[in-house]
């Protein structure tokens, strides 16, 4: 028998997704223990630590979980004992995209789900309610439910759920707090939709019941690929426009809020940028491409990938936009990056177009200078080796140096480039200090549009010459 209630969670993954999501439910229903599992060891010490320094920057987490944590909310490596004490175990580890094999550069990667549902089955020795946290391929809970069941013991019941996290890096947190829904998703048998109504009335505690959907498993999951697929679609759009702006001289800003003002698009997911990032995106979309394939669907799976070649469209286009302002040549030349992680208020680097960018610059025998305010330097170098394959590591760190400041990052750079949208890049930088230590003629390139007209007017007459994503040249 399915436990009757929900009063032990297990969560299995204390990553970006599994960590936030397990504090807000342990912060809104303290009559439940709620316990986030890793095997990694250093991330749970950091989870753990006295002095609240998390593995994951996200803003509001850090009170959420002094709130709760040692109260109802619990960190630890032992992954058994987490399993048998949970009523409700959630499957919230990576799901990247496969690097070899079938599906290679498209298809999720579904080891790490595999092997947390194999070690469910072979721990478990009460029922359970197992949950799909992680993104993952239409279908992907037939083949959980078929290693549970082919591996259970005896009056050892598995139900499988699907509830796709919906959050957005930088406002997780508020997410969580009013999602605009929460979907659940389980198999339309009379146990399935016990199980749906169980993991539903948790949410009930502070979420409006009207925004909760139960859907059908195999729904659920595609939604969640075709959200991100749709937002994608979105940026591609308008990044596309910002390249047309460019060459006519039109505004890429006045053209987005223009639209937006009709009811139909709205204003949502119409900022130009120099690429989208993030852990998500690109991975759906590509999963979305796959499965487009598999179903012999190749126009649709075509329609799909043309989002993902626009996204690195946009970020050639941008540093070849920079190589050809600098005189058609950066060899030798000092840029400065402000910004690594792939948007602001998160110390996310996954696909993060600062990697692509300096990357490139790299290959042109530039000399950089990176600065962002949350990203661990172990994580730029991480990324930048794994990035630039045909260079070691001392090579990569002879050209590039990773400073503390903004202003340390731009003293004697050739050219600035902004490419994340942290605030202080927007509200905290002293234009004119910046310019008396740069090389001159001074570059700034905005690859966020953080510099409205009239910002970007005074930095020319401070002297710095403006190039800004979706504007024409003087704009």
């Amino acid at each position: 028998m399915a436990p009757t209630k929900v009063s032990k969670i297990c969560c299995i993954g204390a990553g970006y997704v599994g960590g936030p999501t397990c504090a807000v439910i342990a912060l809104k229903c303290p009559h439940i223990q709620v316990t986030i599992v890793d095997l990694n060891k250093s991330r749970i010490d950091a989870w753990n630590t006295p002095d609240f320094k998390l593995p994951i920057y996200e803003p509001g987490l850090e009170d959420v979980v002094r709130q709760c944590r040692g109260r109802n909310l619990f960190f630890s490596t032992d992954v058994d004992k987490g399993i048998q004490e949970a009523d409700l175990i959630f499957v919230s580890v990576n799901t990247p995209t496969k690097k070899s094999g079938v599906g290679a550069g498209f298809a999720a990667d579904l080891k790490y789900v595999e092997s947390a549902t194999r070690q469910i089955a072979a721990v478990a020795t009460s029922s359970k309610i197992v949950v799909e946290k992680s993104t993952v391929p239409c279908r992907t809970a037939e083949s959980m439910r078929t290693i549970l069941e082919a591996n259970s013991k005896p009056n050892c019941r598995f139900d499988i759920l699907s509830n796709p996290e919906f959050l957005a890096e930088g406002t997780a947190i508020n997410d969580l707090f009013k999602p605009d829904r929460v979907l659940i998703g389980s198999l339309q048998t009379e146990e399935g939709k016990e199980a749906c109504e169980k993991l539903k009335e948790v949410y009930a505690n502070w979420v409006d019941p009207t925004r909760i959907l139960t859907v059908g498993l195999w729904s659920s999951e595609l939604t969640k690929l075709a959200a991100n697929a749709m937002l994608a679609q979105r940026i591609s759009s308008i990044n596309a426009l910002s390249a047309i702006c460019e060459a006519t001289g039109a505004n890429i800003d006045e053209v987005a809020y223009s639209i937006g003002f009709d009811s139909r698009i709205g204003p949502k997911f119409l900022k130009a940028s120099v690429g989208f990032g993030g852990s998500c995106f690109q991975k759906d979309i590509l999963n979305l491409v796959y499965l487009s394939e598999s179903l012999h669907l190749k126009e649709v799976a075509e329609y799909w990938r043309q989002v993902v070649e626009m996204n690195e469209y946009q970020k050639r286009r941008f540093s070849k936009r920079v190589v050809d302002t600098l005189f058609n040549t950066i060899t030798g030349k000092n840029i400065a990056v402000l910004g690594f992680a792939f948007k602001a208020d998160t110390g996310d680097t996954r696909e993060s177009a600062s990697i692509t960018l300096i990357r490139d610059f790299l290959k042109e025998r530039a000399n950089v200078s990176i600065y962002d305010p949350q990203v661990p330097h172990e994580q730029i170098w991480q990324d930048l080796e794994e990035a630039c394959g045909d260079m070691g590591i001392e090579e990569i760190k002879s050209s590039v140096t990773l400073r503390p400041t903004a202003l340390d990052a731009t003293q004697c750079a050739d050219a600035l480039v902004i490419a994340t949208e942290w605030k202080e890049f927007r509200e905290g930088i002293d234009w004119q200090t910046v310019y008396d230590g740069m090389n001159k003629p001074a570059f700034v390139f905005d690859g966020r549009l953080i510099l409205g007209l009239e910002e970007a007017e005074r930095l020319r007459r401070i002297g710095f010459k403006v190039t800004v994503i979706g504007r024409g040249n003087g704009m």
